[in-house]
């Protein structure tokens, strides 16, 4: 059966560069190595055809002989499996090598130092603690050095020693089908030392549990969802590696009173239906203390009035404010005397202004606002 044309069976074009082709066979080498097909011959063969292709393409000289004169430029010798060992072609064994790390774990991580995991803590705070800071002590579980092998894992007098599997490489070569692979050493995890003599604290670990006990401050500002980073607080590294972080992510309680929508603060406010016609004064409570704010005669339920610098400290510089709305209070529950003032407003309606008093008499506005408490 006649070869298939070498950029064909790539999918490539005939211009195509060394990071195009390398992409391209990777596709394809994943797509059909024999491995991920057991018992395919069809794979098998599309695999060998794309690495007899990449192959040749790879190589600048092998390259432009096959693009003078087809697969006539070729040595000749053809694309044998049974024979090649991929650490030493170059570019494809690049590749292949990725492709059989990627399935069968290999690949080497050798012992050094390791930095430690990061922790999470999840802490609670109250409306006002977010609002104006506060510094809240914690205890944080976590691994800390061993205190009895000062992290080396081995017994007091005692050490490491290079590992007799590997020899200290942290890998062992394995035989996989056609390819030689290497994989971590199962005596050592990839260490490429071992303890003889483990540390009785920690079993040879180098860590310990303990609970750790932290001061940290919480700004003025924050919010839920808001996260803390404290640097090195986290699990204690290996081998003398760096320690992780501990991230303290916050979540805060709700206000019988205030609600908080950014750096905003918002409340509402009830008054009286004589206080919203005629005007007057209303103390607001806010998180500087309680202030008066004049409220103008005619104010309707829905309207907002605006207190600058009363809301949150921003954690970017500057203050929100508060918006107070208002709710205009009607009276459910009316006396005789009421009704009958009420029943009187309603005659003068629609008059915006009450009428002027006259001979001594009270306008019908003053009995109303005298009789409601106004």
């Amino acid at each position: 059966m006649a070869k298939r044309d070498y950029y064909e069976v790539l999918g490539v074009a005939k211009n195509a560069n060394e990071s195009e082709l390398k992409t391209a066979y990777r596709t394809l080498a994943r797509k059909y190595h024999p491995d991920v097909n057991p018992n395919n011959p069809e794979a098998v063969e599309m695999f060998k055809e794309a690495s007899e292709a990449y192959q040749v393409l790879m190589d600048p000289q092998k390259r432009q002989a096959y693009d003078q004169f087809g697969h006539a430029g070729s040595d000749g010798q053809g694309f044998d499996f049974q024979y090649q060992d991929f650490r030493n072609m170059g570019g494809l064994g690049s590749v292949v090598g990725d492709i059989l790390s990627d399935f069968f774990g290999g690949g080497s991580h050798k012992g050094g130092p390791r930095r430690g995991s990061d922790l999470r803590y999840d802490l609670d705070l109250t409306f006002e603690e977010a609002v104006f800071g506060c510094e809240k002590s914690l205890a944080i579980p976590k691994s800390v050095s061993c205190t009895g092998c000062k992290g080396t894992g081995a017994a007091f007098g005692t050490g490491r020693k290079v590992c007799p599997v590997c020899r200290g490489r942290g890998t062992i070569s394995l035989a996989q089908g056609f390819f030689s692979i290497q994989r971590t050493c199962h005596q050592c995890q990839g260490e490429g030392e071992i303890i003889e003599s483990p540390c009785t604290v920690c079993k040879g670990t180098g860590r310990q549990k303990e609970t750790h006990k932290l001061d940290v401050k919480i700004p003025a500002g924050v919010e839920t969802g808001s996260r803390l980073r404290v640097v090195g607080e986290g699990e204690v590294g290996e081998l003398g590696g760096p320690a992780g972080n501990l991230y303290v992510v916050l979540k805060v309680g709700k206000h019988e009173f205030f609600e908080r929508v950014g750096d905003d603060i918002i409340c509402e406010k009830n008054v009286t239906f004589p206080l919203a016609a005629l005007g007057g004064e209303v103390d607001v409570p806010t998180l500087k203390g309680s202030l008066k704010i004049k409220i103008p005669s005619g104010t309707q339920t829905g309207k907002v009035f605006r207190l600058r610098g009363c809301g949150v400290k921003s954690l970017q510089g500057g203050e929100g404010d508060q918006l107070v709305k208002i709710f205009v209070r009607t009276p459910s529950a009316l006396t005789e005397k009421q009704r009958e003032l009420l029943l009187l407003l309603a005659k003068e309606e629609p008059e915006p202004v009450p009428a002027p008093v006259e001979n001594g008499n009270k306008s019908v506005w003053d009995k109303v606002r005298e009789v409601l408490g106004g």
